[in-house]
């Protein structure tokens, strides 16, 4: 009878998986210090990306891990092998999550954490997608520039005379006060000299091109071809989409978002929002990096995001 007061009492909770940008030569090493069986997930994937990724995630050198095809793999991997980690030291916490989401890269680990895929199907998405966006980036010379301390409809004017010189648009709406845009080499340049002038503080990312906009044609449709092939089950725990910020049970439709998210704006802040709004009350960034756990201090700074152990 206590026991049931208490797990009523528990706020619901939900697991947030990091997207690319979280990867750091030596992720991994705390965490199998701490949970050796995780080696295990690296040898398996190994097997199917045709390389040593433990060693590129423990020893780089960064350049190499920075690469988007293998950043996309690693992070995927390593938040894996976290979320194992936990599962197995605090199996209860895992079986109580009620939602989960992940940034951009970190949709495909949450459905595997959700069970709409499996561990060797997300992570040859994971490849596909990796490779085919760096495609698309080595294709044409482009970036993305993170923007603070500026508002949404600031952002948006920046975006609309910056695209004077070259395609420009918003890539991520990630927290009030941080909004991401993406597009050509020039538009960047540009947008930097834009936010300056405007009071608001822009700092360049260090990607291969713009994510998130229609510079990464045809990766989209590279994606939709491998999506077509791998398996999707309805999963047993909402997933939050980064496309339109709610969850979808159809496979289908998880298939279609999937191929979306490469060209549309991540909705993170919504997403959080919306999680909040549907009674979600403590939160656990799974995997490399503290970013999640800093964006929800600036979405709901009364609302408690804590790490699960290093990695």
């Amino acid at each position: 009878m206590t026991s049931n007061t208490s797990e009523s009492a528990r706020p619901k909770c939900a697991f947030l998986f990091p997207g690319q940008g979280a990867q750091f030569v030596g992720m991994g090493r705390a965490l199998l210090a701490r949970y050796p069986a995780a080696r295990e997930m690296y040898d398996r994937a190994a097997g199917i990306l045709g390389y040593d990724l433990l060693s590129i995630c423990l020893d780089g050198p960064t350049e190499r891990l920075d690469s988007t095809e293998i950043s996309q793999p690693a992070i995927f991997v390593t938040s894996l092998a976290a979320l194992a980690a936990v599962q197995s030291e605090t199996p209860d916490l895992a079986d109580s999550c009620a939602m989960t989401a992940g940034l951009s890269l970190g949709e495909y680990t949450a459905l595997v954490f959700a069970g709409a895929m499996t561990f060797e199907d997300g992570l040859r998405l994971v490849q596909k997608r990796g490779q085919a966006m760096q495609a698309s980036a080595d294709a044409t010379p482009s970036g993305m520039v993170s923007v603070l301390m500026l508002d949404e409809p600031k952002v948006e004017e920046l975006c609309r005379e910056a695209s004077s010189v070259g395609s420009m648009q918003i890539a991520n709406y990630l927290c009030p006060g941080i909004i991401v845009v993406s597009g050509a080499k020039a538009a960047c340049e540009k947008v930097v000299e834009l936010a300056e002038a405007a009071g608001g503080k822009p700092v360049p990312l260090a990607v291969a091109g713009a994510f998130h906009t229609d510079i990464m044609r045809p990766a989209d449709e590279r994606l939709a071809e491998a999506l077509k092939n791998a398996e999707i089950r309805p999963p047993r725990i909402p997933v939050i989409s980064n496309v339109d910020a709610v969850a979808h049970s159809d496979p289908d439709e998880i298939r279609r978002t999937l191929v979306k998210q490469v060209l549309s704006p991540v909705r993170w802040e919504q997403s959080v929002r919306n999680m909040i709004a549907a009674g979600v009350g403590q939160y656990y960034e799974i995997g490399p990096g503290k970013v999640l756990k800093g964006l929800m201090k600036r979405i709901d700074r009364k609302i408690p995001c804590d790490g699960t152990g290093d990695v």
